[in-house]
């Protein structure tokens, strides 16, 4: 196999992954419509049972699940609302799209929340039937303070917990309690209404209750974490009086805590991830197989260090080359999830999938027939226009010829420019959809 042919069929497994991570196309997977039955991954909603069906949603990928859920169920959609991303909006008929900002929630993203909320107050009955659409990005853009907080109240709150070190977890717990429509709070309003959440996951682990904080899921944090989260770390009284008033209302049993397993009102609720990494992994393995690699799937939740985790990978590649092992060649090794780059004081320009692929060529330079390929399946890999790269056995000599040192541009995280020349980097535009990373080693025959 040829530098080219295994570019080639790189190419097409890609694009294989990227289409099962289309948020309009998993959303018609998932959701049939079949005589007077919805079907959502083989089971069965008698729309009999429902006078009304309406959508709510938030998330990058709002859009386009809006314009599938509106082609799957036509005139039997009564309307809907979802917030998504600026620039992410797009034409639907009977869903309408708010727009609003992200990843720093604005007022237009509260007056969204606030107009879901009473959407569906307004619908909610045993004769209702509300489909989700979630997708990443839903919690910063699914903004809804609750009753006595403001915008303001919550950014500040957030702003004290990054700053003494909280993590994400924790995070999380204090948001859900401040919010009406996270962790749980949006099946809480739609009261007897059946619920059905459709998901696009960007979530290591696939992690219900964080994806876009866990609107329809149940919460396992309580008041008492949050006060103790807080005073733990130190901002008790640093925190926003209207935020301290709120926890101390739900410790003394004023105000209900957020919806726990098991309780009555997430007894109609049912949640299906359509898309996420694991699916795109697996349509990515099914193209390798008809193009005549042995596909093997490593895992769909990395996590790590970006220059380690293509250490492994090359690693790996090599063995195979070498050894056989774990599959004899032509094969392909598949793997997904979100790495990290640590950065230094000034960085140059790239993401962790440009970087994943520097690190890459330098451990397989020399190898022939091996091809590293490392994309973000959103289209954007940090604040570039490329996806991320590919690099392959010649990549460091071909630089080289150039005039640029590898090392230097990998030290400097400048992954960007140095594939930029080389004609590697890998420009898909903007997919509408975000299911973290994916990469492959192809090894050829």
């Amino acid at each position: 196999m040829t530098p080219d042919s295994l570019r080639q069929d790189a190419s097409q497994i890609l694009q294989a992954a990227l289409k099962a991570a289309d948020p309009a196309w998993a959303v018609k997977q998932a959701l049939r419509l079949q005589g007077g039955a919805l079907t959502l991954d083989g089971r069965s909603l008698d729309l009999a049972r429902f006078d009304r069906i309406v959508a709510v949603g938030a998330g990058k990928a709002g859009a386009p699940m809006a314009q599938a859920l509106e082609e799957v169920l036509g005139d039997r959609l009564a309307g809907g609302l979802v917030v998504v991303k600026d620039g992410h909006g797009g034409a639907t008929r009977k869903i309408r799209v708010i727009e609003a900002s992200h990843p720093v929630p604005d007022e237009r993203g509260v007056a969204a929340g606030q107009e879901i909320a009473a959407f569906l107050q307004a619908n909610a009955g045993p004769r209702t039937l509300v489909i989700c659409l979630l997708s990443g990005g839903g919690s910063a853009l699914l903004v809804s303070p609750a009753p006595g907080l403001s915008l303001a109240d919550k950014q500040e709150t957030t702003r004290l917990l990054l700053a003494c070190g909280a993590d994400i977890a924790e995070i999380n717990a204090i948001r859900k309690h401040l919010s009406q429509l996270k962790g749980g709070g949006l099946a809480r309003l739609a009261g007897e209404s059946q619920v059905a959440s459709l998901i696009v996951s960007d979530v290591v682990g696939d992690r219900l209750d964080t994806i876009a904080s866990g609107p329809t899921v149940p919460d396992q944090t309580t008041w008492a974490d949050c006060r103790e989260i807080l005073t733990r770390h130190g901002v008790w009284q640093q925190t926003p009086e209207p935020v301290r008033r709120r926890i101390q209302e739900g410790l003394d049993g004023k105000l209900p805590d957020t919806p726990k397993p098991g309780q009555a009102q997430l007894a109609k609720v049912m949640n299906l991830i359509v898309a996420g990494n694991r699916q795109a992994l697996d349509h990515a393995a099914a193209t390798a197989g008809q193009l005549g690699y042995a596909p093997l799937i490593l895992s769909s939740s990395i996590e790590g260090e970006t220059c380690d985790i293509a250490r492994m990978h090359a690693a790996m590649a090599r063995e195979v080359r070498e050894s056989g092992h774990p599959l004899p060649p032509p094969c392909c090794l598949i793997s997904g999830g979100e790495t990290t780059v640590t950065l230094n004081a000034s960085p140059g320009k790239g993401g962790r999938n440009q970087e994943f692929a520097l690190a890459c060529a330098l451990d397989l330079a020399g190898l022939a027939g091996v091809l590293a390929l490392s994309a973000g399946t959103d289209g954007t890999d940090g604040p570039t226009d490329a996806a991320g790269a590919q690099a392959d056995g010649d990549t460091v000599s071909r630089a080289k010829e150039l005039g640029l040192e590898p090392r230097r541009f990998l030290a400097g995280h400048d992954a960007y420019n140095f594939f930029e020349p080389l004609g590697d980097l890998l420009i898909t535009g903007p997919t509408r959809t975000n299911v973290m990373d994916i990469r492959l080693m192809l090894i050829g025959q």
